[in-house]
């Protein structure tokens, strides 16, 4: 996985444009002062399984590809990625060997043998081989012509959404003086605190290459540092807004659920929501704190195989919120991140 895209948001309504030299300009005159006088509220907000170039592989002047390397017999060939919906029924693999084999000891050629899924039997052949049509998500590009596309991150781990959603709040998985590492998923739902007894994750072991351990442990119930730890520190406001669970998509995405500090807390009550959609009433009520997380529903999060193309217009609704509440007018600036949670494909 790639950022998907990240967009500076200034009260003045003044946007970069992929590299504009003029961005560095202004980097030079920031550097003299607070970030804290022109950046007062960070919004993350995740997205699933979409890779930069699966959104925007024809992105004008971004480092994007058209094409993709085949594993075929002993030949490698060119394929030419197609233009597809973002409501598309395969939903490929995204494991730690997926990723593996995707990679293929860096010849990138072995997407064609994926899983199609269940909605998609047998191997994949061809279909990974695709960018989803400019024309489906154009409220993403909107927003990165108007401010920054990001087009040179990469993701942490070749993992799943568990992992990933870690990323998104400590900036990693390492449970073990940097030897071990959390990968894939746990053995049962919730993935957290919440799981039932017995319930173990996966570890890379730190070596050339790494070793995977399947299912050693431990319990999703985990005690390293957060970024939470670091704002409360500073007495910064923090808010995670994230899907209910143990029925609905937080029992998968609610990555504070797997923080004990937090899920054993009283921060469980106060800083994590279970309705993605209290931020538009925090945002219109000019309580939004200072750095959020957002976590879709199932059918907003671009996940492949959900069949639904709402996601776009959902980051947009709340990017419109900030700009058109009062709290968008009365700030210098707000930072937006839009960012994909995790993926292997193309």
């Amino acid at each position: 996985m790639r950022e998907n895209a990240a967009a500076r948001c200034d009260g003045d309504g003044a946007g970069y444009y992929g590299r504009n030299t003029g961005a560095a300009r202004h980097a030079a005159a920031l550097r003299s002062v607070r970030v804290a006088e022109y950046i007062h509220h960070v919004v993350i907000v995740i997205k699933e399984n979409r890779t930069f170039d699966n959104l925007f592989a024809t992105f004008p002047g971004a480092d994007g590809t058209r094409y993709g390397q085949m594993k075929s017999g002993s030949k490698e060939v060119r394929i030419e990625l197609k233009a597809v919906p973002l409501d598309g029924l395969c939903d490929f693999g995204h494991s730690y060997g997926n990723y593996l084999g995707d990679y293929d000891r860096g010849l990138m050629d072995g997407f064609n043998l994926e899983g199609g899924s269940k909605k998609c039997p047998g191997k994949a052949g061809t279909a990974p081989y695709q960018y989803v049509s400019p024309s489906q998500i154009r409220p993403y590009w909107d927003i990165a012509h108007q401010y920054v596309l990001a087009d040179h991150l990469f993701t942490t781990q070749g993992s799943g959404s568990f992992t990933a959603h870690q990323d998104l709040i400590a900036g990693g998985t390492t449970i073990d003086k940097q030897t071990e590492a959390l990968v894939d998923f746990p053995t049962h739902f919730p993935w957290g605190c919440d799981a039932p007894a017995g319930t173990v994750t996966s570890l890379l072991i730190a070596g050339s290459p790494p070793k995977y351990d399947s299912n050693p442990g431990p319990f999703p119930c985990l005690k390293y540092a957060t970024l939470r730890d670091l704002l409360d520190a500073r007495s910064i406001t923090w808010k995670y807004y994230s899907p209910p669970e143990p029925h609905g998509t937080g029992a998968l995405w609610d990555a504070f659920d797997a923080i004990k500090a937090v899920r054993d807390g009283t921060e469980w009550k106060t800083n994590v929501t279970h309705q993605p959609t209290v931020i538009f009433s925090d945002i219109s009520n000019g309580t939004l704190p200072a750095v959020s997380w957002v976590v879709p529903d199932d059918v907003n999060s671009d996940h492949p195989g959900d069949a639904s193309d709402t996601g776009p217009s959902w980051v947009a609704s709340i990017v419109n919120a900030v700009g058109e509440a009062s709290i968008g007018i009365q700030l210098r600036s707000s930072s937006f991140g839009t960012i994909g949670a995790d993926s292997t494909i193309t």
